[in-house]
């Protein structure tokens, strides 16, 4: 199995930043993609930030300019660097890997439980 571990989720005012990280963990033989998607209240989950292996990476337009993601292939770790935060901003925000286990040919897509970011005054 694959677990992701997000953290570095809080309240911050508008105009602040935070720093989210995620961690998989577990029996990975590759990693494929890493990123990250958020869910605000009464809304539907939507992708934020993608980093493919090799580096390259994809932003919506709600995060071009002001995040930046980021991965640490040594540890599998992603981090999602987030600036000029806006209360709009305010959701949970959801870690995915697209990951191969060890002695399996697949990719899977796997999920963490999600980090709260909050964006008030």
């Amino acid at each position: 199995q694959v677990q992701l571990v997000e953290s570095g989720g809080g309240l911050v005012q508008p105009g602040g930043s935070l720093r989210l990280s995620c961690t998989a963990s577990g029996s990975i033989a590759s990693i494929n993609a890493m990123g990250w998607y958020r869910q605000a209240p009464g809304k539907q989950r939507e992708l934020v930030a993608i980093i493919i292996d090799g580096g390259r990476t994809e932003y919506t337009d709600l995060a071009k300019g002001r995040f930046t993601i980021s991965r640490d292939n040594a540890k599998n770790t992603a981090y999602l660097q987030m600036n000029s935060l806006k209360p709009e901003d305010t959701a949970v925000y959801y870690c995915n890997v697209r990951a191969r286990q060890v002695l399996s040919s697949r990719f899977i897509d796997y999920w963490g439980r999600g980090t709260q970011v909050t964006v008030s005054s």
